[in-house]
């Protein structure tokens, strides 16, 4: 169990246990104080923290479990567009509310969209938390060669970036129209199914077709050819998906030592 399911799990429990002794102290032992002792009857000091802790706790909880939750950038799969080391906000109720914990959904309120950011449960493991871009949706056939997707015979726009930031060795950095959503990605022009290859959809992960099947969503790091993404263990189940990352509040550069203060604020697209 990773630390953020031991905390949704901590921080329901004790939600759970401060509203008991808030709703005990509201409709019973507060009239119970007040007839034995006058208006004046206080609860003990341990009561009292724990009934003075709930609206503090309840808060957190309706925060985290069904409007945002924090995450940490752990791989370089999403660069450019996500350093390591960016912490992001997770929109945890733009493809419905889900319980606190397991991922039964209670409300639906929207779908997942192409080129959309997201964050969900690892397939293969889903105490695990992964980010990738969401390329396909269900049914989509997608064809993959020399870098460029076409999804439904539609070829995505890929072009030169108007800058090499954050290019190392031999990546270069291209500018990805998807289907309306731009952003940039990382590739290593000249790769053809290297060591790193990881077949799932074909032989060779660098060019391939598939369909996605119904349910499921086909999710690809922008770092094209440094990410461990659905070419690798396949398509995200339905119930998997957590939530869209929408903003980076905070980043720290590790091998600087320092924050990136020009991240702080940036929305992600």
């Amino acid at each position: 169990m990773n630390f953020a399911v031991m905390f949704n799990l901590l921080l329901t429990l004790l939600t759970a246990a401060t509203g008991v002794c808030w709703l005990l102290d509201k409709f019973w032992l507060a009239k119970r104080r007040k007839a034995l002792h006058g208006d004046d009857a206080q609860p003990g000091a341990t009561f009292e923290f724990f009934r003075g802790l709930f609206p503090v706790i309840a808060a957190v909880f309706v925060v985290r479990s069904f409007l945002f939750e924090p995450f940490r950038i752990p791989s370089g799969s999403m660069i450019p567009t996500l350093h390591v080391g960016d912490f992001i906000l997770v929109n945890k109720f733009g493809y419905g509310l889900r319980c606190p914990i397991g991922s039964c959904k209670l409300v639906d309120i929207g779908e997942p969209k192409r080129g959309e950011v997201i964050v969900f449960k690892f397939p293969k493991d889903p105490t695990q938390d992964y980010i990738k871009r969401l390329i396909g949706l269900p049914g989509d056939k997608i064809h993959y060669e020399n870098k460029t997707l076409t999804i439904n015979g539609e070829t995505m726009s890929l072009t030169p970036a108007k800058t090499n930031d954050d290019a190392r060795s031999d990546d270069t950095r291209m500018h990805e129209n998807l289907g309306g959503v731009e952003h940039d990605t990382l590739a290593k022009l000249n790769r053809i199914s290297d060591s790193y290859s990881c077949p799932f959809v074909q032989p060779n992960p660098d060019e391939f077709d598939f369909e996605v099947p119904a349910g499921s969503y086909f999710m690809m790091g922008d770092n094209r050819d440094g990410s461990n993404d659905s070419r690798c263990w396949g398509t995200v189940p339905e119930a998997n998906l957590k939530g869209r990352a929408t903003l980076i509040w905070m980043s720290w550069n590790s091998e600087k030592f320092k924050i990136e203060l020009s991240r702080i604020g940036t929305l992600i697209r």
